[in-house]
C-alpha cells in the first residue's frame, strides 16, 4: 500500500502523542494536571452565544470565499484601533489561524524553498512546511538567553537564494518569548534588504506582560514593510474560543492577496454560523481582555516562582503567550513525562507537559526541554508544580543521578 512522501514526512503532534499514557493513568484512578496543551479555561464571551442564538436565516448558504463583510469589518476595526490600517478588503477569513499559516507557505514556497524560523517553534509549522514541500531552517535560540534572537549578522548568514520568508510566533508558542522592538525592527530590516516576506503569527498579541521599553511591538507596526508582513490572527486564544476555528490573513499587498483568493475559493467558504459568532466577539468590552491578561499574568508569576524552586531548571521569565520552554536536568523529557504518568504520583495525582524535541526541526534537539502551558487555575497550577519539583528530584534519569 503506497502513501505519499509528503504525508509520511509528517509527524504525530508532540503536544498530544503522550495522551494515551495520560488516559491510562486516569483509568487507574490518577488525577492528571495537564500542562501539555494550550487550551484556555477562561469563559468565552457571551457576545458569541447571543449572536449564534439570533442567527436564523431561511437557508444557510455558501458565504463569500473572502469571508463575510461583517467579520472583515470587525477585524479591520480591531486593527485600526491598534494603529494598523488594514482595510476590510485586505483581510481574508480563514478556518482558524492554522489555515492562514498553511496558505502563506503554499503561496510563498516551491519544493525545496526555505523559511527561516526561530527554534524552538510551534510544532505544526513543520506540518505546514512539509505539506508545501518546503524546508524550515532554524534560527538558533537557547534557554539560557530566554530564547531571544541571535545577532543580525548571525541571522543574515542563514539567508540563501532559497530563502523566502521569516516565520515568527510573537509572542512565541512554545517559549513565551515576546520579541523586543529592536528584534522586530531587525527582522523587518533584513526582510526588506533581501526581498523576503515575514509570516507574523501574532495570535497571542493580547497575552503580553512587558512594560516600558520592552513593550510589545507588532510586525505590522513597521510602515516600511507592511507590504511584506503576512499577518496571521485568530479568535481562538484572544477570546478563549479555540473550537470556533476562525482566523484571518491580512496584508497590504494586492498581488499576495490575489493568490490568497485562489486558495479561499478552492475551499469554497468558512462556516457561516461561526463567522457570525466571531464578528460578535470583536464587540467584546475591552475589560474582558484586561481581566484575562491580569489572570494569565498571575498564573505566569505562579509558574515562574515554582520553576525557580526546581533545582537545575533553566528558565527565563516568559513575557508573553501562556507557555514557557524549560530546560531540566533530565536525560529525556519524553521518557520523563512517560515515567510521570506511569510510575510517579503524589497522593494519586500527577502531571504532564509536552516533550521539547517536538518543537525543533531536528528531533535530536531539545531532548532535555519541556513546553509548559500555564492554562490551569492558580490552585491546580501550584499542585502541578509541586508534583513536577518532586518528580524531577526522584526521576531515575536525572542527570546528576546518572553521573553519580
Amino acid at each position: 500500500m503506497h502513501f505519499s512522501d509528503r504525508i509520511q514526512a509528517l509527524k504525530i503532534s508532540p503536544i498530544r502523542r503522550l495522551i494515551p499514557y495520560a488516559d491510562e493513568a486516569k483509568a487507574k484512578g490518577k488525577k492528571v494536571y495537564h500542562l501539555n496543551i494550550g487550551q484556555p479555561d477562561i469563559k468565552t464571551p457571551d457576545e458569541y452565544f447571543e449572536a449564534i442564538k439570533n442567527f436564523h436565516p431561511h437557508t444557510i448558504a455558501y458565504q463569500p470565499s473572502q469571508g463575510i463583510k461583517e467579520l472583515r469589518e470587525a477585524i479591520s476595526g480591531y486593527y485600526q484601533a491598534m494603529g494598523v490600517p488594514f482595510e476590510p478588503n485586505e483581510i481574508y477569513v480563514t478556518c482558524g489561524g492554522s489555515e492562514a499559516l498553511q496558505f502563506a507557505v503554499m503561496i510563498l514556497c516551491d519544493p525545496g524553498d526555505e523559511i527561516l524560523v526561530p527554534e524552538p517553534f510551534y510544532a505544526n509549522y513543520n506540518t505546514f512546511a512539509n505539506l508545501a514541500l518546503a524546508k524550515l531552517k532554524a534560527i538558533p535560540t537557547t534557554a539560557e538567553t530566554g530564547f531571544h534572537l541571535p545577532s543580525e549578522k548571525v541571522i543574515e548568514s542563514l539567508i540563501t537564494p532559497k530563502t523566502r520568508a521569516f516565520w515568527v510566533s510573537h509572542p512565541c508558542n512554545p517559549t513565551g518569548t515576546s520579541y523586543t522592538p529592536d528584534e522586530v525592527q531587525m527582522l523587518c530590516r533584513l526582510a526588506k534588504k533581501h526581498d523576503l516576506f515575514i509570516i507574523a503569527d501574532e495570535v497571542y498579541r493580547e497575552f503580553t506582560y512587558n512594560k516600558g521599553s520592552e513593550g510589545f511591538m507588532s510586525f505590522a507596526d513597521s510602515e516600511d514593510t507592511r507590504d511584506r508582513v503576512i499577518m496571521v490572527d485568530s479568535v481562538s486564544k484572544r477570546f478563549s474560543a479555540c473550537g470556533i476555528r476562525i482566523g484571518c490573513i491580512a496584508i497590504k499587498n494586492k498581488e499576495f492577496l490575489a493568490q490568497v483568493m485562489k486558495l479561499c475559493q478552492g475551499r469554497l467558504s468558512v462556516s457561516a454560523v461561526e463567522q457570525v459568532g466571531a464578528a460578535a466577539l470583536y464587540k467584546t468590552p475591552k475589560s474582558y481582555l484586561q481581566e484575562v491578561n491580569k489572570e494569565y499574568k498571575m498564573r505566569r508569576d505562579v509558574l515562574y516562582k515554582g520553576l525557580k524552586e526546581i533545582d537545575g531548571a533553566v528558565c527565563h521569565e516568559p513575557k508573553g503567550a501562556f507557555y514557557t520552554m524549560v530546560k531540566f536536568p533530565i536525560d529525556s523529557s519524553e521518557k520523563f513525562i512517560t515515567w510521570l504518568l506511569q510510575e510517579f504520583d503524589i497522593n494519586g495525582e500527577t502531571t504532564m507537559a509536552a516533550p521539547g524535541n517536538g518543537f525543533y526541526a531536528d528531533p535530536n534537539k531539545g531532548l532535555d526541554e519541556m513546553r509548559i502551558a500555564y492554562v490551569l487555575k492558580k490552585e491546580d497550577l501550584e499542585k502541578a508544580l509541586h508534583i513536577l519539583k518532586n518528580a524531577v528530584e526522584a526521576y531515575p534519569g536525572r542527570l546528576e543521578a546518572i553521573k553519580a
